[in-house]
């Protein structure tokens, strides 16, 4: 089978990728990625592919490719992160799917190990590639993003449980996931490679649950555990105060992210530029109780969008007296500030949040 030029092919493959749900604009530096990950033979059969997952049968007839040469060219590129191999117990077989940019290639290839990937210049073509990605799908203020925050469940008032729903709770996505499974955090991975990384926030966070643990699991891109290892991982995350954010799917979510906000792209897109719209918010946006705040600050500390503020409580007796304030427009309701308060009496734990 004749393929096309090498410059032609990637930017083929190129297009392919930016017709996805997340746009994937063209430029010399997504060039040089999908040069780096993809060979010219993946990349024809990438661009070749459906857009909607397929069988081997119906890529091998579109493409004109032998089955078993296919077979192989697919189960590299799942190794790689690069496509989606999906299992169907209805049909007894796999379907396999193109992967966006996000959440796709850049996560699955940052949580990717012991191949002979120059990780350095990876992390620094995907840092530079971020605010075209952000530009392209976040600029004429879009609804629809492909994370959505998660609250921290502690954060949310005992009164208000009845309108939390299960999708907007981590203790409800992971019991319902059956199989789970543990890989690299993709920012903070690539952070690190650039010299970026600030936090002391682990690795080993990001939550694949049901079909992306399979997936992950399948392709070594991520370890199995148990629903208690899962639950420890979500319980260290919280003592870094690092925001939960579900892969934004209309059905049971893939996979949970635990983002901190130095080193996630999406949070990034907010804080560094300033799109609002990178995530979808939660139901859930923190208000001051100003009778209770003490103005301590650490709201404005943990604050991962910079949502949370101190101004002057106008107090005549003491003019250097801070209360905390928030900013509605940029809180994303993650609940962070909430359980981070204590400006109440010592043995009630009484937050100033509401």
């Amino acid at each position: 089978m004749r393929l096309a030029g090498e410059n032609d092919i990637y930017r083929k493959l190129g297009k392919k990728i930016d017709n996805l749900y997340v746009r994937a604009p063209w430029n010399e530096t997504w060039h040089s990625i999908l040069k780096e990950l993809f060979t010219i033979e993946e990349a024809d059969v990438a661009v070749k592919m459906p857009y909607t997952p397929a069988t081997l049968e119906k890529i091998s007839r579109i493409s004109g490719d032998e089955k078993n040469r296919l077979r192989g060219l697919l189960d590299t590129l799942c190794a790689k992160g690069l496509i989606m191999d999906l299992w169907s117990e209805k049909h007894s077989q796999y379907f396999y799917i193109p992967n966006p940019i996000a959440i796709g290639i850049f996560e699955f290839t940052m949580m990717r190990s012991g191949d002979n990937l120059d990780f350095k210049k990876l992390a620094g073509l995907f840092h530079d590639y971020f605010g075209s990605v952000h530009a392209a799908n976040f600029s004429n203020h879009e609804q629809i993003s492909a994370l959505r925050i998660i609250p921290v469940e502690e954060s949310v008032k005992e009164g208000r449980l009845t309108e939390f729903f299960d999708y907007e709770k981590v203790t409800a996505l992971i019991e319902g996931a059956g199989k789970l499974a543990i890989g690299m955090c993709s920012c903070r991975n690539e952070k690190l490679h650039i010299g970026e990384k600030k936090c002391e926030a682990p690795l080993d966070t990001c939550s694949l649950l049901g079909m992306g643990a399979e997936y992950g699991i399948r392709n070594n891109l991520a370890r199995e555990v148990t629903k208690s290892e899962m639950m420890d991982n979500i319980a260290r995350s919280r003592e870094h105060n690092l925001v939960f954010c579900a892969v934004n799917t209309r059905r049971t979510s893939i996979a949970i992210c635990h983002c901190c906000p130095c080193c996630c792209n999406f949070l990034g897109g907010m804080t560094k530029y300033g799109y609002q719209n990178c995530v979808v918010t939660s139901t859930f946006i923190a208000k001051i109780n100003a009778g209770l705040c003490t103005g301590c600050g650490k709201c404005v500390e943990v604050c991962p969008v910079s949502a949370a503020g101190l101004y002057s409580a106008n107090d005549p007796k003491n003019k250097k007296k801070r209360k905390a304030n928030v900013n509605e427009a940029l809180c994303v309701g993650c609940g962070v500030c909430k359980v981070n308060c204590a400006a109440g009496a010592r043995d009630s734990a009484e937050s100033a949040f509401r």
